[in-house]
């Protein structure tokens, strides 16, 4: 009876604690955002202003898709300027910023990430006004950034820096389309061990890519090795007449990729 007393008192002074402590994954987003957007107000919980689409249980936390997009609430006149992409356990949990132009038409991005651990993943758009909101979602994967290279390294140094670029047929003027980039590139994060050698290897990722329609912006990728090996971005881009698309890559080596893509269309129909 005594033991049990004394356990439940054990209990009752803790009680107090425990009510007042945050779950872990609270606890590391409450540090994330205080770095990242210091005291900044982020409206959560934005269905309608930001989409973020994700498998609940990956199947390769290697390359984990991810969409993303935002729209301005009703009746803002300020657009989306960014989009962050935070993965919360990450290694490098701010994994990307994407700003998007006036010739991005909207915004939004497609494109492949590694998961280390059982994570949340957040969307936080930020408008021309500066306000923020995001939507979130909980993935089950582990193990992505610590992964091998899923090619040989001898091959994917050969294809290092091959660009493939598309766009979607028909095109319209006046229109969003959509684009589609490919970039073969190891993109490795140094936390993958060599099981040859048992070292790690050298990080080396395509950290900027600057896509452009006849010279006008249209996205800036600001990533890291979280994008998954030879990254691939979809996105959209508001073609106004015959044009050329433009993408320079530039990796942690300060070496330099690019790929131009000519792009035909036809006024919108009416």
């Amino acid at each position: 009876m005594l033991t049990c007393m004394r356990a439940w008192l054990g209990l009752a002074a803790l009680l107090p604690l425990l009510a007042t402590a945050e779950p872990a994954d609270e606890q590391i987003w409450n540090k994330l955002r205080a770095n990242i957007f210091t005291n900044r107000t982020i409206i959560e919980g934005s269905p309608g202003i930001v989409e973020i689409d994700a498998p609940e249980r990956a199947e390769d936390a290697a390359t984990v898709p991810i969409a993303i997009r935002a729209t301005p609430p009703a009746g803002s006149n300020s657009p989306v300027q960014r989009i962050y992409l935070v993965i919360d356990r990450n290694p490098s949990p701010l994994g990307a910023v994407f700003t998007f132009f006036p010739d991005s038409g909207r915004a939004a991005i497609e494109t492949r990430v590694r998961i280390e651990d059982y994570t949340t993943v957040r969307a936080i758009a930020e408008l021309a006004d500066g306000k923020l909101y995001m939507s979130s979602r909980y993935v089950k994967a582990a193990g992505g950034c610590s992964a091998p290279a899923g090619r040989d390294k001898a091959a994917s140094q050969a294809r290092l820096g091959r660009i493939k670029f598309r766009v979607d047929e028909p095109v319209s003027f006046g229109q969003p389309g959509l684009a589609q980039l490919m970039i073969s590139h190891p993109n490795s994060s140094g936390l993958a061990m060599d099981q040859l050698t048992r070292l790690y290897e050298t990080p080396h990722f395509v950290r900027r890519v600057d896509v452009r329609y006849d010279g006008r912006p249209v996205l800036l990728a600001e990533v890291d090795f979280t994008i998954s090996e030879n990254p691939n971005f979809r996105f959209p881009f508001l073609p106004r007449q015959n044009g050329t698309l433009t993408a320079e890559i530039i990796d942690t080596e300060d070496k330099r990729f690019t790929s131009t893509l000519a792009v035909s269309g036809a006024p919108a129909a009416r």
